[in-house]
């Protein structure tokens, strides 16, 4: 039964893909990639969360409270917070502002036409750190996908590869075919699927008549490994929590949303269903998380003891489903999580795309000369070469498993830090700031990302590990800090002191800044 579910759920998909498909021939790159700026509040809502929220939110993020504590509350506070200042502040700027700067369709064209420029050097350092995120991003989501097709269809147990294959093929198909408006509508589907999901495990946890003396003393012993008081956190908790918000003023495949939002004057309405859609899904996974540690299964056993020594605390949501749910209902339920998987990546796998054709191959390989058709299908050919590298990628972490590639939780977190600090600050200093020029927008970029992946990367602090050994370690594991908060602010600090030496921008950018202003 869990298979007809599966069945069901990826038909619908399929069908999406080929109809937006038939509905895109002859409709160009702005019809591929921005759905011609067509998105109404609901779908542009509800696509932007479901893209945001891949399977990190069903599977990483209540695995990680699960095993490492209730700090990691935080940083469902910081998305939630993240989210609303994104909507409020960012949103309806960027769509005017995208339009206003030659009806851009993507984050690089938008920033290099903002400054009415035709220097390739910005385009060159988005196109690396496009490469290296989305690579990791979709290389997640493949590994999500993979966990519950394995879960669920028996006969790929001891075929890992083959069902991330499967899955594979199966997000290539409609993104392929379908572009910016088959992804949008799947999307949209999507986040309804993974609300749903996540408001009815909770809340059929506790209904399931456990919460009697044996499971308060079993809760009870959960939280002991958490500290003498689990709800409280440590300061690097609290800031890495927060800094998490911070990503999302420069996640590329968040963005393009609001650009293609119908009407500027929709932003609002489409605020109020995305805030509402994360502040719900985010609590539901955290009480997955609280909770999953001590639910009881039919043995008699703690989930967490059963999960966190084997290093699988990422399948929390997997095996509550399977043990609460019938079968057809379990695979409704698990499908969310391939929903959410899915919904990341393509969205991933068609910015990137379109940042490519766009951005490289139409102004430096074809000096302007490509028809419409020849984008369209040169955007398709990209999104299967960065479908394949992140294959690679994620393939890799079957091999080893524990590793860092086998980790949905380390992967998005990792992708997350080096889009918000390389893109974060700019963007926002591109929408309120009028003095800001292009070389400042280059140099925040540059500090940015340089600096996220040293923090994360470069050892330089000894510290002790388990065996007593002192070892050199990162900044980012000695000191506890996600590498997006000091990321960002070299970002920032750079794109201002950087602004500030340079010359202030001409007329023709102090233009475009009015006339996104004067559509206020």
């Amino acid at each position: 039964m869990q298979i007809l579910a599966f069945a069901i759920y990826f038909a619908v998909v399929l069908v999406i893909g080929i109809y937006f498909f038939l509905k895109t021939k002859g409709g160009g790159e702005k019809e591929y990639f921005l759905g011609g700026r067509q998105m109404g509040p609901w779908v542009s809502a509800m696509s932007a969360q479901a893209s945001d929220m891949s399977g990190w939110l069903l599977m990483g993020f209540p695995g990680s409270i699960l095993a490492f504590g209730l700090g990691k509350v935080w940083i469902g506070i910081g998305l939630a917070l993240g989210t609303i200042l994104n909507w409020t502040l960012v949103a309806g700027r960027l769509r005017r502002f995208s339009a206003a700067a030659g009806d851009s369709i993507t984050l690089p064209q938008y920033l290099t036409n903002r400054f009415a420029s035709a220097n390739p050097a910005l385009k060159v350092a988005c196109a690396i750190v496009f490469l290296v995120a989305f690579t990791i991003y979709v290389a997640s989501g493949f590994v999500a996908g993979t966990k519950v097709f394995v879960s669920v269809f028996p006969a790929l147990q001891g075929r890992e590869m083959l069902a991330m294959e499967i899955f594979a093929a199966l997000i290539l198909s409609y993104t392929f075919l379908g572009g910016y408006k088959a992804v949008c509508w799947t999307d949209f589907f999507q986040g309804i699927m993974m609300l749903c999901a996540l408001l009815l495990v909770p809340i059929a946890m506790c209904s399931t008549g456990r919460f009697d003396a044996a499971f308060a003393d079993a809760f009870a012993d959960g939280i002991k490994p958490f500290g003498n008081n689990p709800f409280a956190a440590s300061w690097q908790d609290i800031v890495s929590g927060l800094g998490w918000g911070l990503g999302y003023f420069g996640m590329p495949h968040i963005l393009v949303r609001f650009m293609g939002i119908q009407n500027p004057k929709d932003v609002k309405k489409s605020a109020w269903i995305a805030c509402i859609w994360v502040v719900l899904s985010l609590g539901a996974a955290i009480a997955v998380g609280i909770l999953g540690r001590t639910y009881l299964l039919s043995g008699g056993n703690a989930l967490a003891a059963e999960l966190i020594p084997a290093s699988a605390q990422q399948m929390v949501f997997v095996s509550i489903v399977n043990d609460l749910f019938p079968a057809f209902v379990a695979g409704i339920l698990l499908a969310a999580i391939i929903a959410a998987a899915m919904s990341t990546a393509d969205s991933q796998l068609l910015v990137a795309s379109s940042a490519f054709s766009s951005d490289f191959y139409q102004p430096i390989v074809r000096k302007n000369q490509a028809t419409d058709a020849e984008m369209l299908w040169v955007g398709r050919f990209v999104v299967m070469i960065v479908a394949f590298v992140a294959f690679y990628v994620a393939a890799s972490g079957l091999e080893k498993p524990g590793s860092w590639a086998s980790s949905i939780m380390d992967m998005v977190e990792n992708a997350w830090g080096l889009f918000g600090a390389a893109f974060g600050p700019v963007v926002i200093l591109s929408l309120f700031w009028r003095r800001f020029n292009y070389g400042g927008a280059l140099a925040g970029i540059v500090a940015g990302a340089v600096v996220d992946l040293a923090w994360l990367l470069v050892p330089v602090m000894a510290a002790e590990g388990a065996d007593g050994v002192q070892a050199l370690v990162s900044l980012s594991k000695g000191s506890g800090v996600y590498e997006i908060v000091p990321g960002f602010a070299a970002g920032l600090l750079a794109a201002v002191l950087a602004t500030l030496q340079t010359e202030k921008p001409g007329p023709e950018v102090e233009a475009i800044f009015e006339k996104a202003v004067a559509g206020e």
